[in-house]
Protein backbone atom coordinates (compact mmCIF):
# COMPACT_ATOMS: atom_id res chain seq x y z
CA UNK A 1 0.00 0.00 0.00
CA UNK A 2 3.03 2.19 0.65
CA UNK A 3 3.55 2.58 -3.22
CA UNK A 4 -0.19 3.40 -3.77
CA UNK A 5 -0.24 6.07 -1.08
CA UNK A 6 3.23 7.71 -2.59
CA UNK A 7 1.19 7.47 -6.06
CA UNK A 8 -1.48 9.52 -4.85
CA UNK A 9 0.26 12.17 -3.03
CA UNK A 10 2.53 13.04 -6.11
CA UNK A 11 -0.85 12.84 -8.33
CA UNK A 12 -2.53 15.08 -6.05
CA UNK A 13 0.19 17.62 -5.24
CA UNK A 14 0.47 17.95 -9.58
CA UNK A 15 -3.84 18.42 -9.62
CA UNK A 16 -3.76 20.97 -6.57
CA UNK A 17 -0.95 22.89 -8.76
CA UNK A 18 -3.43 22.41 -12.26
CA UNK A 19 -6.07 23.71 -10.19
CA UNK A 20 -4.74 26.56 -8.76
CA UNK A 21 -3.13 27.51 -12.03
CA UNK A 22 -6.60 27.58 -14.03
CA UNK A 23 -8.36 29.40 -11.11
CA UNK A 24 -6.10 32.44 -10.85
CA UNK A 25 -5.94 32.06 -15.44
CA UNK A 26 -1.75 30.86 -14.42
CA UNK A 27 -0.65 34.10 -12.27
CA UNK A 28 0.04 31.18 -9.73
CA UNK A 29 1.84 28.45 -12.17
CA UNK A 30 1.64 25.08 -11.15
CA UNK A 31 4.39 23.79 -10.67
CA UNK A 32 4.88 26.63 -8.23
CA UNK A 33 2.46 25.26 -6.42
CA UNK A 34 3.34 21.49 -6.46
CA UNK A 35 6.64 22.85 -5.16
CA UNK A 36 5.49 24.45 -2.24
CA UNK A 37 3.27 21.22 -1.56
CA UNK A 38 6.55 18.97 -1.75
CA UNK A 39 8.62 21.17 0.15
CA UNK A 40 5.91 21.98 2.97
CA UNK A 41 5.71 17.64 3.05
CA UNK A 42 9.32 17.07 3.10
CA UNK A 43 9.20 19.49 6.53
CA UNK A 44 6.76 17.59 8.14
CA UNK A 45 4.99 14.37 7.35
CA UNK A 46 5.64 13.13 4.16
CA UNK A 47 9.15 10.48 3.90
CA UNK A 48 11.88 11.30 1.54
CA UNK A 49 11.28 8.64 -0.26
CA UNK A 50 7.70 9.24 -1.50
CA UNK A 51 9.02 10.14 -5.56
CA UNK A 52 10.73 6.44 -5.82
CA UNK A 53 7.93 4.65 -3.59
CA UNK A 54 5.45 6.29 -6.58
CA UNK A 55 7.87 4.33 -8.95
CA UNK A 56 9.49 7.64 -9.96
CA UNK A 57 13.13 6.72 -9.69
CA UNK A 58 16.50 7.17 -11.82
CA UNK A 59 15.46 4.07 -14.12
CA UNK A 60 11.97 5.59 -14.95
CA UNK A 61 13.57 9.35 -15.31
CA UNK A 62 16.27 7.82 -17.98
CA UNK A 63 13.99 6.73 -20.12
CA UNK A 64 11.63 9.73 -19.54
CA UNK A 65 13.95 12.50 -20.24
CA UNK A 66 15.26 10.63 -23.76
CA UNK A 67 11.72 9.97 -24.33
CA UNK A 68 10.30 12.72 -23.79
CA UNK A 69 12.75 15.52 -25.83
CA UNK A 70 12.71 13.13 -28.85
CA UNK A 71 8.79 13.83 -28.80
CA UNK A 72 8.98 17.21 -28.25
CA UNK A 73 11.15 17.03 -31.86
CA UNK A 74 7.93 15.75 -33.37
CA UNK A 75 6.08 19.40 -32.89
CA UNK A 76 9.00 21.37 -34.91
CA UNK A 77 10.41 21.31 -38.23
CA UNK A 78 13.92 21.69 -39.53
CA UNK A 79 13.42 25.50 -39.98
CA UNK A 80 11.54 26.19 -36.72
CA UNK A 81 14.65 24.39 -34.68
CA UNK A 82 17.39 26.97 -36.78
CA UNK A 83 15.24 29.82 -36.29
CA UNK A 84 15.63 29.79 -32.78
CA UNK A 85 19.52 31.18 -32.59
CA UNK A 86 18.08 34.25 -31.46
CA UNK A 87 16.72 32.45 -28.05
CA UNK A 88 19.79 30.69 -27.85
CA UNK A 89 22.26 34.41 -28.14
CA UNK A 90 19.72 36.50 -25.24
CA UNK A 91 19.62 32.86 -23.16
CA UNK A 92 23.71 33.07 -22.81
CA UNK A 93 24.14 36.43 -22.58
CA UNK A 94 21.50 36.60 -19.74
CA UNK A 95 24.05 34.01 -18.20
CA UNK A 96 27.03 36.21 -18.89
CA UNK A 97 24.85 39.28 -17.37
CA UNK A 98 24.05 36.87 -14.35
CA UNK A 99 27.87 36.10 -13.54
CA UNK A 100 28.78 39.86 -14.24
CA UNK A 101 26.22 41.11 -11.36
CA UNK A 102 27.07 38.07 -8.88
CA UNK A 103 30.64 38.06 -9.36
CA UNK A 104 31.20 41.69 -8.79
CA UNK A 105 28.89 43.09 -6.25
CA UNK A 106 27.71 39.53 -5.02
CA UNK A 107 31.56 38.56 -4.20
CA UNK A 108 32.22 41.91 -2.76
CA UNK A 109 29.06 41.56 -0.06
CA UNK A 110 29.16 37.73 0.59
CA UNK A 111 32.94 36.80 -0.15
CA UNK A 112 33.87 34.01 -3.27
CA UNK A 113 32.84 30.91 -1.36
CA UNK A 114 29.11 31.48 -0.63
CA UNK A 115 28.81 32.89 -4.68
CA UNK A 116 31.00 30.29 -6.16
CA UNK A 117 28.90 27.64 -4.40
CA UNK A 118 25.63 28.77 -5.51
CA UNK A 119 25.87 30.88 -8.34
CA UNK A 120 26.38 27.92 -11.01
CA UNK A 121 22.67 27.26 -9.53
CA UNK A 122 21.29 30.52 -10.50
CA UNK A 123 22.52 29.70 -14.22
CA UNK A 124 22.05 26.43 -14.48
CA UNK A 125 19.55 24.81 -12.31
CA UNK A 126 18.96 21.58 -11.58
CA UNK A 127 21.75 20.16 -12.82
CA UNK A 128 24.18 22.61 -11.96
CA UNK A 129 22.81 21.97 -8.50
CA UNK A 130 23.58 17.77 -8.56
CA UNK A 131 26.67 18.99 -10.22
CA UNK A 132 27.62 21.45 -7.34
CA UNK A 133 26.73 19.02 -4.81
CA UNK A 134 28.97 16.09 -6.28
CA UNK A 135 31.63 18.52 -6.81
CA UNK A 136 31.44 20.09 -2.96
CA UNK A 137 30.97 16.52 -1.45
CA UNK A 138 34.06 14.88 -3.66
CA UNK A 139 36.28 18.39 -2.31
CA UNK A 140 35.54 17.57 1.52
CA UNK A 141 33.62 20.89 1.66
CA UNK A 142 31.11 19.59 3.97
CA UNK A 143 30.10 23.22 4.92
CA UNK A 144 29.12 24.47 2.11
CA UNK A 145 27.54 21.03 0.24
CA UNK A 146 23.77 22.38 1.15
CA UNK A 147 24.20 25.86 -0.33
CA UNK A 148 23.67 24.67 -3.99
CA UNK A 149 20.34 23.50 -3.61
CA UNK A 150 19.30 25.95 -1.03
CA UNK A 151 19.79 28.27 -3.84
CA UNK A 152 17.73 25.80 -6.10
CA UNK A 153 15.21 25.75 -3.79
CA UNK A 154 14.34 29.18 -3.35
CA UNK A 155 15.05 30.40 -6.87
CA UNK A 156 12.45 27.95 -8.04
CA UNK A 157 9.93 29.15 -6.19
CA UNK A 158 11.00 32.95 -6.89
CA UNK A 159 11.44 32.14 -10.45
CA UNK A 160 8.08 30.29 -11.49
CA UNK A 161 5.94 33.39 -11.29
CA UNK A 162 8.29 35.37 -13.08
CA UNK A 163 8.56 33.49 -15.97
CA UNK A 164 4.50 32.73 -15.82
CA UNK A 165 4.39 36.32 -15.87
CA UNK A 166 7.02 37.22 -18.78
CA UNK A 167 4.55 34.75 -20.89
CA UNK A 168 1.12 35.45 -19.98
CA UNK A 169 2.30 39.03 -21.39
CA UNK A 170 4.03 37.95 -24.70
CA UNK A 171 0.94 35.40 -25.06
CA UNK A 172 -1.58 38.43 -24.65
CA UNK A 173 0.36 40.08 -27.15
CA UNK A 174 0.18 37.00 -29.51
CA UNK A 175 -3.71 37.13 -28.80
CA UNK A 176 -4.01 40.20 -30.85
CA UNK A 177 -1.72 38.98 -33.87
CA UNK A 178 -3.74 35.84 -33.97
CA UNK A 179 -7.22 37.79 -33.37
CA UNK A 180 -6.19 40.36 -36.51
CA UNK A 181 -5.59 37.89 -38.97
CA UNK A 182 -6.71 34.40 -37.71
CA UNK A 183 -6.08 32.70 -41.07
CA UNK A 184 -2.78 33.58 -41.94
CA UNK A 185 -1.59 32.89 -38.22
CA UNK A 186 -3.13 29.35 -39.23
CA UNK A 187 -0.87 29.23 -42.03
CA UNK A 188 2.06 30.34 -40.10
CA UNK A 189 1.66 27.41 -37.73
CA UNK A 190 1.13 24.75 -40.36
CA UNK A 191 4.29 25.57 -42.16
CA UNK A 192 6.49 25.53 -39.25
CA UNK A 193 4.87 21.94 -37.93
CA UNK A 194 4.14 19.81 -40.58
CA UNK A 195 6.72 17.78 -42.77
CA UNK A 196 6.13 16.72 -46.08
CA UNK A 197 8.53 13.37 -46.63
CA UNK A 198 8.62 11.32 -49.67
CA UNK A 199 9.78 8.39 -47.24
CA UNK A 200 7.35 8.29 -44.35
CA UNK A 201 5.35 5.21 -46.29
CA UNK A 202 8.47 3.63 -45.80
CA UNK A 203 7.86 3.90 -41.65
CA UNK A 204 4.35 3.12 -41.91
CA UNK A 205 3.44 -0.42 -41.10
CA UNK A 206 -0.61 0.29 -42.00
CA UNK A 207 -3.05 1.45 -39.56
CA UNK A 208 -3.81 -1.74 -38.10
CA UNK A 209 -0.35 -2.48 -37.01
CA UNK A 210 0.59 1.74 -36.23
CA UNK A 211 -0.23 0.85 -32.13
CA UNK A 212 1.10 2.87 -29.48
CA UNK A 213 4.07 0.19 -28.99
CA UNK A 214 5.05 0.87 -32.16
CA UNK A 215 5.19 4.80 -31.98
CA UNK A 216 7.37 4.21 -28.54
CA UNK A 217 9.45 1.79 -30.40
CA UNK A 218 9.91 4.14 -33.07
CA UNK A 219 10.84 7.51 -30.04
CA UNK A 220 12.82 5.10 -28.25
CA UNK A 221 15.16 3.99 -31.15
CA UNK A 222 15.72 7.05 -31.47
CA UNK A 223 16.60 8.27 -28.17
CA UNK A 224 18.91 5.47 -27.81
CA UNK A 225 20.18 6.25 -31.37
CA UNK A 226 21.20 10.10 -29.67
CA UNK A 227 22.59 9.06 -26.67
CA UNK A 228 24.79 6.84 -28.18
CA UNK A 229 26.04 9.61 -30.76
CA UNK A 230 26.27 11.35 -27.82
CA UNK A 231 28.97 8.46 -26.43
CA UNK A 232 30.52 8.52 -29.52
CA UNK A 233 31.65 12.06 -29.61
CA UNK A 234 32.40 12.21 -25.26
CA UNK A 235 29.24 14.16 -25.11
CA UNK A 236 31.08 17.11 -27.34
CA UNK A 237 27.04 17.70 -27.77
CA UNK A 238 25.12 17.04 -24.79
CA UNK A 239 23.14 14.29 -25.40
CA UNK A 240 19.69 15.39 -24.40
CA UNK A 241 20.13 18.22 -26.79
CA UNK A 242 20.86 15.56 -29.62
CA UNK A 243 17.58 13.73 -28.88
CA UNK A 244 15.97 17.12 -29.70
CA UNK A 245 17.91 17.50 -32.57
CA UNK A 246 17.21 14.22 -34.07
CA UNK A 247 13.84 13.89 -32.98
CA UNK A 248 12.95 17.11 -35.48
CA UNK A 249 15.08 15.19 -38.54
CA UNK A 250 13.84 11.91 -37.67
CA UNK A 251 10.13 13.87 -37.77
CA UNK A 252 11.11 15.48 -40.93
CA UNK A 253 12.67 11.91 -42.36
CA UNK A 254 8.70 10.60 -41.91
CA UNK A 255 10.44 7.71 -39.28
CA UNK A 256 8.58 9.74 -36.42
CA UNK A 257 4.65 10.55 -36.08
CA UNK A 258 3.86 14.05 -35.68
CA UNK A 259 3.07 14.87 -32.10
CA UNK A 260 3.98 11.17 -31.27
CA UNK A 261 3.96 10.04 -27.56
CA UNK A 262 0.53 12.33 -27.48
CA UNK A 263 -0.32 9.71 -30.27
CA UNK A 264 0.59 6.94 -28.10
CA UNK A 265 -1.18 8.29 -25.02
CA UNK A 266 1.96 8.10 -22.84
CA UNK A 267 2.82 12.02 -22.63
CA UNK A 268 1.39 12.95 -19.84
CA UNK A 269 2.54 9.69 -17.59
CA UNK A 270 5.80 10.58 -18.47
CA UNK A 271 5.62 14.17 -18.14
CA UNK A 272 4.28 13.60 -14.54
CA UNK A 273 7.16 11.43 -13.53
CA UNK A 274 9.47 13.70 -14.73
CA UNK A 275 7.82 16.19 -12.94
CA UNK A 276 7.61 14.51 -9.68
CA UNK A 277 11.50 13.82 -10.22
CA UNK A 278 12.29 17.00 -10.13
CA UNK A 279 10.59 17.96 -7.14
CA UNK A 280 11.90 15.26 -5.45
CA UNK A 281 15.26 16.92 -5.21
CA UNK A 282 13.70 19.82 -2.91
CA UNK A 283 13.93 17.23 -0.17
CA UNK A 284 17.73 17.46 0.77
CA UNK A 285 17.25 20.91 1.71
CA UNK A 286 16.16 21.87 5.55
CA UNK A 287 14.09 24.60 7.04
CA UNK A 288 17.93 25.06 9.30
CA UNK A 289 20.48 25.39 6.06
CA UNK A 290 17.11 27.45 4.17
CA UNK A 291 17.37 30.23 7.08
CA UNK A 292 21.04 30.26 7.33
CA UNK A 293 21.52 31.99 4.33
CA UNK A 294 18.34 32.87 3.02
CA UNK A 295 18.67 36.82 2.72
CA UNK A 296 21.72 36.43 1.08
CA UNK A 297 21.14 33.98 -1.74
CA UNK A 298 17.90 36.07 -2.01
CA UNK A 299 20.19 38.97 -2.54
CA UNK A 300 22.53 36.81 -5.00
CA UNK A 301 18.97 35.65 -6.77
CA UNK A 302 18.29 39.98 -7.26
CA UNK A 303 21.75 40.75 -8.79
CA UNK A 304 21.37 37.66 -11.16
CA UNK A 305 17.93 38.64 -12.24
CA UNK A 306 18.94 42.15 -12.74
CA UNK A 307 21.49 40.50 -15.24
CA UNK A 308 19.31 38.30 -17.19
CA UNK A 309 16.57 41.37 -17.10
CA UNK A 310 19.53 44.11 -18.54
CA UNK A 311 21.32 41.70 -20.85
CA UNK A 312 17.49 40.65 -22.40
CA UNK A 313 16.29 44.37 -22.13
CA UNK A 314 19.02 45.45 -24.32
CA UNK A 315 18.79 42.09 -26.90
CA UNK A 316 15.42 42.11 -27.29
CA UNK A 317 14.73 44.94 -30.27
CA UNK A 318 18.25 43.99 -31.94
CA UNK A 319 16.60 40.37 -32.32
CA UNK A 320 12.79 41.18 -33.05
CA UNK A 321 11.72 39.64 -29.37
CA UNK A 322 9.40 41.42 -27.38
CA UNK A 323 10.91 42.43 -23.85
CA UNK A 324 8.80 39.94 -21.85
CA UNK A 325 9.63 37.06 -24.21
CA UNK A 326 13.40 37.78 -24.67
CA UNK A 327 13.73 37.96 -20.32
CA UNK A 328 11.54 34.77 -20.42
CA UNK A 329 14.13 33.13 -22.67
CA UNK A 330 16.97 34.89 -20.37
CA UNK A 331 15.14 33.42 -17.28
CA UNK A 332 15.11 29.30 -18.82
CA UNK A 333 18.47 29.53 -16.72
CA UNK A 334 16.34 29.00 -14.19
CA UNK A 335 14.83 26.01 -14.53
CA UNK A 336 15.37 24.35 -17.94
CA UNK A 337 13.37 21.25 -19.11
CA UNK A 338 10.63 20.42 -18.43
CA UNK A 339 9.48 23.31 -16.74
CA UNK A 340 9.80 25.50 -19.43
CA UNK A 341 7.08 23.33 -21.34
CA UNK A 342 4.98 23.07 -18.31
CA UNK A 343 5.02 27.22 -17.64
CA UNK A 344 4.59 27.71 -21.24
CA UNK A 345 1.66 24.91 -22.25
CA UNK A 346 0.58 26.19 -18.33
CA UNK A 347 -0.17 29.71 -19.46
CA UNK A 348 -1.64 29.36 -22.83
CA UNK A 349 -4.09 26.23 -21.65
CA UNK A 350 -5.23 29.19 -19.04
CA UNK A 351 -5.45 32.00 -21.41
CA UNK A 352 -7.07 30.81 -24.93
CA UNK A 353 -10.04 27.98 -25.63
CA UNK A 354 -9.23 28.10 -29.13
CA UNK A 355 -7.35 25.05 -30.11
CA UNK A 356 -6.22 27.17 -33.25
CA UNK A 357 -4.89 30.32 -31.13
CA UNK A 358 -3.14 28.15 -29.01
CA UNK A 359 -1.12 26.40 -31.63
CA UNK A 360 -0.36 29.58 -32.49
CA UNK A 361 0.87 30.73 -28.98
CA UNK A 362 3.21 27.23 -28.57
CA UNK A 363 3.95 27.71 -31.82
CA UNK A 364 5.09 31.23 -31.10
CA UNK A 365 6.67 30.67 -27.46
CA UNK A 366 7.53 27.25 -26.79
CA UNK A 367 10.82 26.33 -29.66
CA UNK A 368 12.33 29.73 -27.88
CA UNK A 369 11.71 28.11 -24.47
CA UNK A 370 12.99 24.81 -24.84
CA UNK A 371 15.92 25.99 -26.98
CA UNK A 372 16.74 28.56 -24.76
CA UNK A 373 16.39 26.60 -21.78
CA UNK A 374 18.89 23.56 -23.61
CA UNK A 375 21.50 26.37 -24.59
CA UNK A 376 21.98 27.27 -20.49
CA UNK A 377 20.71 24.39 -18.71
CA UNK A 378 21.83 21.42 -20.78
CA UNK A 379 24.80 22.92 -22.22
CA UNK A 380 26.18 26.29 -20.34
CA UNK A 381 25.38 25.04 -16.66
CA UNK A 382 28.26 22.36 -17.35
CA UNK A 383 30.63 24.60 -18.10
CA UNK A 384 29.75 27.33 -15.20
CA UNK A 385 29.98 24.32 -12.37
CA UNK A 386 32.84 22.93 -13.27
CA UNK A 387 34.69 26.21 -13.63
CA UNK A 388 33.38 27.40 -9.87
CA UNK A 389 34.01 24.30 -8.74
CA UNK A 390 38.01 24.78 -9.78
CA UNK A 391 37.65 28.21 -7.80
CA UNK A 392 37.02 26.49 -4.50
Amino acid sequence: MTNLLSFLYVMVTLFIGEWISKRTKSWVPSIFVTAIFFVIGFWTFIPKTVVTDASYGTAFVNIAIGMLLVHLGTLMNIKKLIQQWKAVCIALLGVVGTMLFTLTLGVLFFGKQLVFSTVPTLTGGLISAVLMTQGLKAAKAAAIVAFPVTMFVIHEIISFPLISSCLKSEGHRLQKVYRKNPQEAKEIVAADTTTTSTWSHFFTPGEQYDTPAFVMAKVALIAVFSFWVGNLTHNTINSNVLCLIFGVIFHALGFLDDDALNKAGVFNWLMYGLLAYVFAQLSTATPGTIANILLKVLVLIVLGLLGMFLASWLLAKPFGMSRPMAFACALTALCGFPADYVLTTDVVNNISTDDDEKAFLLNSMLPKMLVGGFATVSVASIFVAELFLRFL
